[in-house]
């Protein structure tokens, strides 16, 4: 008997994504357009933004258009700037969620309390929310939380991707090493990362194998994979549906289908099918 296919109340595209690449399309559409590193961290995306004659380059001095478009992931004031001085039209694509998070770091660095990010050292929306700042710190685990300075006051936020549980945990590590401390903590996790988030553990629970879909560079895919994997023994992470690995889905009786925010609806729903022509042999 086939297995029962089902997929996550809440997967794929979240509405930033959405109207970045809208926004994107439209600007091409205008006249030539370069974008400042990947809009979003999926191969089929910037393979459409390649086709729509959209160029990428990772330094605004590379650029060979005039307007350049900054990505869903934000940037500093410092990066728009320097893009500024070279006479470039920046436009941005950024998430409102991810300006939030802009808005609350600055508010704690007002009030007069050192910034500590929770979130991926490097990841270009890190990178962003820190690049302003002449002191801060970045972590990601307890390892990092150890390493960490007091302050007489420590304010918290957090990349918009992070899982809120891991985020919540750092927190309270935080809390209980520095005691006498006026530590602050923003949350600024995403609507609809929470949403994917509890839909993964919800999915994953009920099932014998769980495909994530997503691009292998996504941060919050790989979240929703390590997510699953604490609640299901199988747990396969692929981009396309041609990873699809028959063998995966022997003995299976429920397979679930979760999807990161910068995945296409179109790419799950041929996940989707092609998992359903592989159960029924």
């Amino acid at each position: 008997m086939p297995p029962r296919i089902i997929r996550a109340q809440h997967l794929g595209m979240c509405f930033g994504v959405r109207d970045a690449i809208a926004f994107a399309l439209d600007r091409a559409a205008a006249g030539p357009l370069t974008i400042l590193g990947d809009l979003v961290h999926n191969h089929a995306v910037l393979a459409t933004l390649k086709a729509n004659d959209i160029a990428v380059v990772r330094d605004p001095a590379q650029a060979a258009t005039r307007t350049l478009m900054v990505t869903a992931h934000g940037a500093s004031e410092r990066t728009m700037s320097s893009a500024r001085a070279l006479g470039l039209d920046v436009v941005q694509a950024t998430c409102p969620l991810v300006r939030t998070v802009h808005q609350a770091i600055a508010a704690l660095r007002r009030d007069g309390y050192h910034p500590v990010i929770i979130g991926q050292r490097g990841h270009v929306e890190v990178r962003g929310l820190t690049e302003d700042l002449d002191a801060f710190d970045v972590v990601i685990d307890e390892t990092d939380v150890l390493a960490l300075a007091a302050h007489p006051r420590i304010g918290i936020a957090a990349q918009t991707t992070q899982p809120i549980d891991k985020v919540q945990r750092l927190v309270a590590l935080i809390r209980g090493r520095f005691r006498h401390s006026d530590v602050r903590f923003i949350d600024t996790v995403c609507q609809p990362t929470k949403q994917r988030q509890d839909a993964a553990v919800a999915l994953a629970r009920q099932c014998d194998v769980v495909i994530v879909v997503g691009g292998a560079a996504s941060n919050n895919t790989r979240e929703l994979v390590n997510t699953c994997r604490r609640h299901c023994s199988r747990v396969h992470h692929i981009e396309t549906d041609d990873s699809l690995d028959a063998d995966w889905l022997v003995t299976a009786r429920t397979v679930g289908i979760t999807a990161g925010t910068s995945t296409p609806d179109d790419i799950i729903d041929r996940v989707e099918a092609r998992v359903r022509e592989l159960a029924a042999g």
